[in-house]
């Protein structure tokens, strides 16, 4: 596990990897694509680096659909009446999702939705157990399909992370 909230790169990409493998729309060749990019980034990063990437990308989606929090916008998320509750609502809906999880992911989101470092905070708490880490890839999908609603284009939250990817692998020196 890296140190000072820090995620590595390939455990972020990973992470974005796992909402695909839930996203339906994803074509069978992306979905087997996607699983072997998770699978390798597992074995060079591991189980637990590839949760705080979905713990990262949570807080970064959380920041993203409740916007700057300047108090101005009418048409703004607050995320204590509608985004925490409307996400920890719909985790039932997915059969493997532990309730017993459930505390921790609301306390994710609550941390990203006061603007703390969602992963700083989760590692407090030590290492991220499986079925933890899973749900936390349904909160992810769940943000993604609410973002994706919000701007009402179905896949747009995953067009704007591969493109964001894309141009991360462009830059001299990452990968």
């Amino acid at each position: 596990m890296t140190s000072d909230a820090i995620v590595a790169d390939g455990a972020v990409r990973a992470a974005w990897d796992s909402y695909r493998l839930l996203e339906k729309r994803t074509p069978a060749k992306a979905r087997w694509q996607a699983q072997q990019r998770i699978q390798a980034a597992m074995k060079s990063h591991g189980r637990d680096e590839v949760a705080r990437g979905t713990v990262f990308l949570i807080g970064v989606l959380t920041a993203q659909i409740i916007g700057p929090g300047d108090g101005g916008q009418d048409d703004q998320l607050d995320p204590l009446r509608d985004l925490i509750p409307a996400v920890i609502r719909k985790l039932p809906n997915f059969e493997m999702a532990d309730p017993a999880q459930v505390p921790m992911a609301t306390g994710v989101l609550m941390a990203a939705s006061m603007g703390m470092d969602a992963v700083g905070w989760r590692d407090q708490f030590g290492a991220i157990a499986p079925q933890e880490a899973l749900l936390y890839t349904f909160v992810l999908w769940l943000l993604a399909d609410l973002h994706d609603s919000m701007v009402e284009q179905p896949g747009a939250t995953d067009l704007l992370m591969s493109k964001t990817f894309d141009s991360l692998t462009a830059e001299p020196g990452r990968g």
